[in-house]
């Protein structure tokens, strides 16, 4: 196994121009498998709210759900760095609540750093962190906690005052000491000039390839989520099709009484079965 991915293994692969992976994770397995895969990074999402706990959107995600997601998943990884996304609220009322919450991730989830929506407006959140000796991801374009906001999820970043605003946050972020920034749903080339003007990684989600590295959501990547589908994602395998083929089977199997076989069950000596009454 290749050695542990670090936050300064984030900056060393931009100074370097290797592209760095990041997927989603929420569990002990998925988390296991894709470390033995050798994503660099692993975040576990408040995505989770959606793909794993049926909601709409996610604003319903609190910091329990976070944690008990978060502990399953480091139980899984040895190698990728793992990243808490601090949900709705969780870091909006104080600065001391903030740091509190952020805690949680390190100390009880195992998590290596943490993520927070929000330029201008949190950032003295981000440098109380980050002096707390909590590393930080920043998030700019699409902030799916703001999506009341937004009217719905759609790109950001395409007239002047929004692009300029993403590049000013994105300047305030780093000299508030962020060791990257994700940028979700920004036109392309916008992306690549931020990558090019701020000297800490970027990671594209809908932002083109001119991002220092990616991030996708697991179950889409894998084809294992009906919801909401963006433009963006592109499915390596089919698995919820193969999953519903899979269950459809042993369905018919068990009804058949084809399952289980004679190979599938254990034995016992006929002389003790035929003393029982």
């Amino acid at each position: 196994m290749s050695e542990k991915y670090t936050v300064k293994s984030f900056q060393k692969s931009k100074e370097n121009h290797e592209k760095i992976t990041m997927l989603t994770a929420y569990d002990y397995s998925t988390a296991q498998l894709l470390d033995e895969a050798g994503v660099d990074s692993i975040l576990v999402g408040d995505s989770l709210g959606m793909v794993m706990l049926g909601y709409e959107t996610t604003l319903e995600v609190t910091m329990d759900d976070m944690i008990h997601h978060t502990k399953a998943v480091s139980r899984g990884v040895k190698r990728a760095l793992i990243i808490g996304d601090m949900p709705f609220l969780s870091y909006h009322i104080s600065i001391e609540e903030t740091i509190r919450n952020a805690g949680r991730f390190i100390k009880e989830g195992g998590a290596h750093a943490v993520k927070l929506e929000g330029g201008a407006e949190i950032i003295d959140k981000v440098k109380a962190l980050v002096a707390a000796k909590i590393p930080v991801i920043g998030h700019l374009g699409l902030t799916p906690q703001s999506v009341n906001m937004f009217g719905g999820f759609k790109v950001q970043g395409k007239s002047e005052a929004q692009a300029q605003k993403i590049i000013d946050d994105a300047r305030l972020l780093v000299e508030a000491g962020v060791f990257a920034i994700v940028l979700e749903c920004v036109p392309e080339k916008l992306a690549s000039k931020i990558s090019e003007l701020i000297s800490v990684p970027t990671i594209g989600i809908g932002a083109g390839n001119g991002c220092d590295g990616q991030v996708l959501v697991i179950q889409d990547v894998l084809g294992m989520y009906k919801g909401l589908q963006p433009k963006f994602v592109k499915r390596y395998k089919h698995l919820g099709d193969e999953i519903i083929e899979g269950v459809a089977s042993y369905i018919k199997e068990v009804k058949s009484g084809e399952f289980p076989d004679h190979s599938h069950t254990f034995g016992m000596k006929d002389d003790i079965l035929n003393k029982l009454y």
